[in-house]
């Protein structure tokens, strides 16, 4: 077996190296949340946290509503292993758009 190893994606014609996509020890996603007031801010936060906990209830995170700025928040989402931490990030774009 080649030691690099190159996998084409059948659906979407894209090669890729296995193990490029997920990485080991990458289990921290961190997502920026935009919001008119604190309130809003704590609203999107829980639909993320929402979509976090339903690939793994054990996700941590340290989002604190009493330390951001009233319009933004940077939180980390930190999941048990880099599969479902990709997972997250792929599902997460609906929120991103929403």
């Amino acid at each position: 077996m080649k030691e690099n190893q190159t996998d084409t994606c059948d659906a979407c014609g894209v090669s890729a190296e296995i193990g490029y996509i997920i990485s080991e020890g990458d289990e921290v996603a961190e997502v920026t949340i935009h919001g008119d007031s604190k309130d809003a801010v704590q609203a999107r936060f829980e639909q993320y946290l929402s979509l976090a906990e339903s690939i793994n209830p054990a996700v941590k995170h340290d989002f604190d509503p009493q330390q951001f700025d009233g319009s933004r928040a940077h939180i980390k989402l930190q999941f048990e292993c880099s599969a479902e931490k990709l997972i997250f990030e792929l599902r997460s774009r609906g929120l991103n758009n929403a």
